[in-house]
């Protein structure tokens, strides 16, 4: 990663990652211990579930793996047919669908925290290198591998600045859960307003970088 992005996209991925563990403290908070962006998290619980004989919290928890995986698959064929501008493209889907369950809200319920998984799903398709994903936004287990690699690739004298992207990361992220769990204990599920409007204006922001990029090749 350190070599793929620069700074400056460091800290658009971060911007990113930081909405997604927004999205994760409210709906962990709401939704009673279940992620909505972190897929291993909820496999684990649907496998408790399954062996206490909790058959609907195995549904609960399959139900938003399904969701996360479905928004995937929307964000790669959106991509896979986009010419130009696919990661605003892919980011202006992930906003749709939050605002499409910040609009439910509460009256949603399970299908306002599947909404709000497909979303997760969705933009992590931004940042992909020859159509797979190149930088996951939403999980960080293997953002904190790199970065216990390369801090130990820096007391062994390597690039002593290699881990900083993935301390940013993890700690946007870590930021965002915190935002979004204050968030929800003073709004509620009102508080996926504004994630959702975070979102749209990043994917905004993307777009005007993209233009702007094209303009000065031109």
């Amino acid at each position: 990663m350190a070599k793929s992005l620069s700074y400056k996209g460091v800290i658009f991925a971060g911007g990113i990652t930081m909405m997604a563990g927004f999205v994760d403290g409210v709906g962990f908070l709401h939704f009673s211990g279940y992620f909505l962006s972190f897929m291993s998290g909820n496999s684990t619980r649907s496998s408790a579930a399954l062996a206490t004989g909790d058959a609907s919290g195995w549904l609960l928890a399959m139900g938003f793996v399904a969701s996360f995986v479905f928004g995937v698959m929307l964000a790669t064929l959106l991509s896979a047919r986009a010419r130009r501008y696919r990661r605003p493209r892919v980011m202006y889907l992930s906003a749709t669908l939050l605002l499409c369950a910040a609009v439910l809200g509460a009256a949603g319920n399970v299908l306002t925290a599947c909404l709000l998984a497909a979303a997760m799903g969705a933009v992590n398709v931004s940042y992909t290198r020859s159509g797979e994903v190149s930088l996951g936004l939403t999980y960080m287990t293997g953002t904190l591998v790199k970065l216990g690699q390369h801090l130990a690739g820096a007391l062994s004298g390597a690039n002593r600045a290699l881990w900083v992207p993935y301390a940013i990361l993890w700690a946007m992220i870590t930021l965002g859960s915190v935002c979004g769990a204050f968030a929800y204990l003073q709004l509620g599920l009102s508080a996926l307003w504004l994630v959702a409007g975070g979102m749209l204006a990043w994917a905004s922001l993307g777009l005007w970088r993209e233009r702007r990029m094209d303009s000065t090749t031109i």
